[in-house]
């Protein structure tokens, strides 16, 4: 394949891996705070993942081909660094492909209905994701490639029709909106709506180790999410009110994403339907990343040869796994994301990549033709951030900040 397509395949990869269901989560947990507040985060964020992204690329092309995280850690951390990353990766790339599941199950149950008029069964929703683009990740990195290539088409073209029609119904005085203590809940799914570092290795591999590409991928790649994130917002926090019908308070409770609650504030079926169409485009590109990303690491920690019979185990070891997980929680859409974005992310793909580059550039004195800037400063900011993060959200999940925003607007509506 010509290397420049190549290199347009790798943007695609690393645009669909990060634009998914973390987008469509973020309305809902960025609401209280307001647009601006979320403007900032969206931009502290993306600087943070992009630098870690880099990190990871670098101690990547320490490696030779072919390896993947675990084995980046045990190189670089010894055996401990590889066990911690081998249950921290497992957590994360379950949690996140459980909630791709869980998302894309309403979708296509909605969509049968409304062609057959025929309402499906609950368990029924996950089989169209699981058997047909399971498939795709079933024959490996170029079939993802090319179907990801059309489905990011698609998603593209979805929301260009969104951002047109919704355009007009934005509310200016909506976006004023500003109340900085709410942030705090947004945190965990930012994080996850900004990481994509997860196909680095497979990426280094399909683009031959060319450094000026992968640069150049990993950048780009990641600054087209941000564009789509803030016109995204723009849009929802726009038009979705905080208080009365369809109110994103309801929506973060019920566990809806922000496209949902958008077509039942605007009541209008095709926009509704081309709401869902972006929905589903968003959750399968992102599956495919992360479900490919997880199938590698399967194989690669478990020593399995791609053979017909190898791959055959590692779909069944991919997906069996977060589907139930899905059946049991019918709330495994938002629960998935913030646990993942809480926990996985912030440890696995900010932290461990400081901690691998340090090791590996300052102890082991690794070289290769590809150094991220910034020295022992920008990775002393980059741990106390991983570190602040990680501290807010176990604080958090513990019920111990000052705030609890679910709770405060109970009692406001009430």
């Amino acid at each position: 394949m010509n290397s420049k397509y190549r290199q347009i395949g790798g943007i695609l990869l690393v645009s669909g891996t990060t634009i998914g269901a973390g987008m469509l989560a973020l309305p809902v947990v960025t609401g209280l705070a307001g647009f601006f507040p979320s403007l900032v985060l969206f931009i502290i964020y993306w600087l943070f993942m992009t630098f870690t992204a880099f990190l990871i690329l670098e101690v990547n092309l320490w490696m030779g081909e072919h390896t993947n995280l675990v084995s980046m850690a045990r190189a670089t951390l010894g055996k401990s660094g590889a066990t911690c990353t081998w249950v921290i990766y497992l957590f994360l790339l379950y949690t996140l492909t459980t909630a791709y599941i869980a998302g894309s199950g309403p979708i296509f149950i909605e969509f049968v209905a409304n062609i057959t008029g025929w309402k499906a069964p609950i368990w029924m929703g996950p089989i169209p994701l699981l058997t047909i683009f399971g498939f795709f990740v079933y024959q490996g990195t170029k079939s993802v490639d090319y179907v990801n290539r059309i489905l990011m088409l698609g998603l593209a073209i979805t929301f260009i029709i969104i951002t047109i029609f919704l355009t007009p119904n934005v509310q200016a005085n909506l976006l004023e909106h500003m109340d900085w203590k709410y942030i705090w809940m947004a945190v965990s799914i930012v994080s996850t709506s900004f990481g994509f570092h997860i196909i680095i290795p497979t990426l280094t591999d399909y683009l031959h180790r060319d450094v000026t590409q992968l640069r150049r991928v990993i950048l780009i790649g990641s600054c087209i999410p941000l564009f789509v994130y803030i016109i995204w917002e723009i849009l929802t926090l726009g038009i979705i009110p905080l208080y009365g019908p369809n109110n994103l308070v309801e929506g973060y409770q019920q566990g809806l994403d922000g496209a949902t609650i958008l077509s039942n504030v605007l009541g209008n079926s095709k926009l509704a339907f081309t709401s869902r169409c972006f929905s589903l485009f968003a959750i399968i590109t992102s599956f495919l990343g992360v479900s490919l990303s997880l199938s590698d690491f399967l194989a690669d920690g478990f020593k399995i040869r791609k053979t017909a019979k190898g791959r055959g185990i590692l779909y069944l070891l991919t997906f069996v796994p977060p589907l139930l997980i899905t059946l049991v929680d019918p709330r495994a859409f938002l629960h998935g994301l913030e646990y993942a974005g809480a926990f996985g992310v912030v440890t696995l793909l900010g932290l461990l990549p400081v901690l691998m580059v340090w090791s590996g550039r300052y102890y082991q004195k690794r070289e290769s033709n590809f150094t991220t800037p910034g020295g022992k400063v920008a990775l002393t900011a980059a741990l106390l951030i991983s570190l602040a993060v990680i501290g807010l959200e176990v604080a958090n999940k513990a019920n111990l900040l000052p705030v609890n925003p679910v709770k405060i607007e109970q009692s406001r509506t009430s």
